[in-house]
């Protein structure tokens, strides 16, 4: 694939598109502590790597209006853990990360030209930094119970997945997301359910989550995204993103 550019990219919070109000994306790190484990015969140092870790860091441009970046961010989610999502333009399979985070700050900065933005950064919380892929096409709208195009890995996996959602927009009694998998891309071998990879029921928007498999979890070559309904969906506008895990 040839060298890409950051433009036409999208930030979502916690079922919040926050991506016409930010300016920059400064930080997209899935980092290790490390432990200094350097023994007296040794020559130079030695390290192990110890918890996953990961940061999210970004400068926003000041808007008060219904579900912009300062309603939405100014109370740093009130000390619960963010689900934050950077995609890298908006097609199946491009590059994406998830992270569930702490918003740690909200810093504004009046400049002298007399622009008005903040600095914003999500460290993470029980879970590392995640590079994934897109299982939808940036934010895919339905309006009925949908099975998504397929999304080629290439080859299987055995470690499992994790991958976050994000709804922007719902209307309807309900709607649940579901990741699944095939060997052929439903040729053959009729694609279905990760176990473990059942999102909890929409009912109301904005909301997000972050789920995973077993790391134990065999995962076929093709996943896709659909939307399933019991009780009927009008219209949903989500996005979700999905981390094959080549090793535990």
């Amino acid at each position: 694939m040839a060298k890409q550019n950051g433009l036409g990219d999208s930030l979502l919070i916690d079922g919040y598109d926050l991506s016409g109000d930010i300016g920059a994306v400064q930080t997209i790190s899935s980092r290790s502590g490390v432990l200094d484990m350097t023994a007296i015969n040794a020559s130079a140092k030695e390290r192990i790597l110890s918890h996953l870790d990961g940061e999210l860091g970004f400068n926003a441009f000041f808007n008060k209006a219904t579900s912009q970046e300062h309603l939405v961010l100014r109370a740093r989610g009130s000390g619960a853990n963010r689900v934050m999502t950077w995609l890298r333009g908006s097609t199946i399979g491009k590059a994406a990360y998830g992270i569930v985070a702490k918003q740690v700050n909200y810093d504004g900065n009046r400049a002298t030209d007399g622009s008005l933005t903040f600095e914003v950064q999500g460290l993470g919380a029980a879970y590392g930094g995640e590079f994934a892929d897109q299982l939808t096409a940036g934010l895919r709208t339905d309006t009925a119970a949908t099975n998504g195009t397929s999304l080629n890995n290439g080859a299987a996996t055995s470690k499992g997945v994790s991958a976050y959602l994000q709804v922007t927009a719902f209307s309807g009694t309900d709607v649940t997301m579901k990741i699944q998998s095939s060997s052929d891309n439903g040729s053959g071998d009729a694609f279905a359910t990760i176990t473990g990879g059942t999102f909890t029921q929409v009912t109301s928007a904005p909301t997000s989550e972050r789920i995973v498999t077993s790391l134990t979890q065999a995962v076929e070559q093709y996943l896709r995204a659909i939307t399933e309904t019991s009780g009927g969906v009008t219209s949903v506008t989500f996005s979700i993103i999905v981390c094959r895990w080549p090793t535990q």
